[in-house]
């Protein structure tokens, strides 16, 4: 264990998005590490938790089945609390665009609500909120650092920068430790595969298991970065452990970058068959797709130490392992 995460020994922790992607795997790790383990989750169907991700570890967590919308509930469960990992949001940018006002009231009013109830019952709690590389729109330079200027392209890129600048305020106005990380493109077991809605790359996995063709939108050039789901988990460990996060915000990423028809046949490669065809953009992606992004994530290795370890390929293949196994339990 390195020495920095001693900390989290014996420690209360709570984490919203808790049966979701990342926020199962971040449970897993934090009770490895000898954490006491809240998870917080409304379970609606269109927004990834899934019971499933926490099948091995049940017995060794907490489950609430709340909303982060619910200001009563959630009051309740900051008090006492020594480390929030904030991860709960709405994730997808199409439902953004067609239902706004559940977007605002999840990823922007619901965060404010969590830190006034941090402020009034539990300032001394560390904050650790999961933001998008959706904040920054299309890129008008690459890699993109965090000096990029903002411009978000749909609903949820404003809503999720809402909601990560109410943390950064709530840091230097009333000194309740928080910062954020700026998420690009996680992929890994738990992620959901169903559909689109938190990433594309879910749903090729499930139609290349189905023996369907991937469908890659436009050219297929647009050329991205991926963090496999272990390393995410490890940049939220970093950044909750240290105080010199405070107040600041980092970009995740990966040195590797692909297009994403060298990505598409990376995986039916692994996958020892498929197909993949390049089809034209339907007009509500095209209209807020963002082209070519892949960060700059020198400011945390920097700051915090840390770097992506895995790489594209061993990442794809486990995800694949996985979902070849257990797909029942995210499709049926």
């Amino acid at each position: 264990m390195p020495k920095a995460y001693d900390i989290f020994a014996r420690s209360d922790i709570l984490i919203t998005g808790g049966l979701g992607f990342i926020g199962s795997a971040l449970a897993r790790r934090m009770v490895d590490l000898g954490a006491e383990v809240t998870l917080v989750d409304s379970l609606i169907p269109e927004y990834g938790g899934n019971l499933f991700n926490i099948h091995d570890i049940r017995d060794r967590v907490t489950v609430h089945l709340t909303d982060v919308r619910d200001t009563a509930a959630m009051s309740a469960l900051i008090r006492n609390r020594q480390f929030l990992f904030n991860l709960a949001g709405q994730t997808s940018h199409l439902d953004s665009m067609t239902d706004p006002v559940t977007d605002l009231n999840i990823n922007a009013a619901a965060q404010l609500h969590i830190l006034e109830a941090c402020r009034l019952l539990n300032r001394d709690v560390k904050i650790v909120f999961a933001s998008t590389r959706q904040v920054y729109g299309r890129p008008q330079y690459l890699p993109v650092d965090e000096k990029h200027p903002l411009n978000p392209v749909d609903v949820n890129g404003i809503n999720k920068l809402a909601g990560e600048w109410y943390h950064l305020l709530y840091n230097d106005v009333y000194r309740i430790r928080s910062c954020a990380l700026r998420l690009t493109n996680t992929y890994g077991p738990g992620m959901r595969v169903k559909d689109a809605r938190q990433t594309f790359l879910g749903i090729w996995i499930r139609h290349l298991i189905e023996g369907k063709k991937i469908q890659v939108f436009g050219d297929g050039k647009q050329r991205r970065d991926f963090n496999f789901v272990t390393d995410v988990v490890e940049a939220l460990l970093c950044a909750a452990a240290s105080d010199r996060a405070n107040g600041e915000v980092f970009n995740l990423g990966h040195s590797a970058q692909v297009s994403l028809t060298q990505l598409a046949a990376l995986l039916v490669k692994l996958n020892g068959g498929g197909q993949y065809e390049l089809i034209p953009f339907p007009d509500d992606r095209k209209a807020i797709d963002i082209g070519d992004y892949y960060a700059d994530f020198r400011k945390i290795d920097r700051s915090l130490g840390w770097k992506p370890i895995v790489t594209l390929e061993q990442g794809l293949r486990e995800t694949l392992k996985y979902y070849q196994t257990n797909h029942a339990h995210y499709w049926e």
